[in-house]
């Protein structure tokens, strides 16, 4: 059973691999299981006893990106028992993480090629919020909304980094987030 379940892990790894290759040098809807099986040293058959068709293949490869992400994310509080928003440290090693797999979350948030994966990127970000944070402090406003708020921000933030290019380090965009939550905007001035 172990040797059939590292056998089944090896096949979907090499599919991965050979899926994200052919990406970087076609439209993904261009690509046929044929070329990905081919890339993956297997046949058709072997595609289809692990996967659907290709989105599903590419849904599985976001999936082992955001449960690491995610990781990231737990591990960045890990053993405290308070933070605060303003400390950029925090924010570092999940920027990190997307800047050491640019291409992966470059397709997955701008190419949206699976339509959608915005979202689950939020929902993965937002699961943690609902179910292993809590506000110190009681307040008045629904903490649901605070969630969607967040972490769609975090999602605007990830856009806008990955459209400059990744120009700012992971620890510059530490420091932004902690700006942009700590940070009183004021008044906004209407151009004439």
């Amino acid at each position: 059973m172990v040797t059939e379940d590292r056998r089944i892990i090896r096949t979907r790894k090499k599919l991965k691999d050979a899926v994200l290759t052919l990406v970087k040098e076609k439209d993904f809807k261009a690509i046929s299981i044929t070329e990905i099986a081919k890339v993956a040293g297997c046949n058709r058959v072997t595609f289809y006893s692990h996967y659907e068709d290709s989105t599903q293949l590419l849904a599985d490869i976001f999936k082992d990106y955001l449960d690491e992400l995610a990781q990231y994310y737990r591990d960045s509080y890990k053993g405290k028992e308070t933070f605060t928003l303003s400390d950029p440290t925090l924010s570092i090693p999940i920027f990190t993480f997307v800047y050491n797999n640019q291409f992966v979350f470059s397709l997955m948030l701008i190419g949206e090629v699976i339509p959608g994966s915005q979202n689950t990127f939020c929902e993965t970000l937002g699961s943690i919020g609902r179910k292993d944070l809590t506000l110190q402090q009681e307040i008045w406003f629904d903490k649901e909304a605070i969630n969607f708020y967040e972490t769609y921000a975090f999602l605007g933030l990830f856009i806008y980094w990955i459209k400059q290019g990744f120009k700012s380090t992971p620890e510059e965009m530490g420091k932004r987030l902690a700006f942009l939550h700590t940070t009183f905007l004021g008044e906004v001035k209407v151009n004439k």
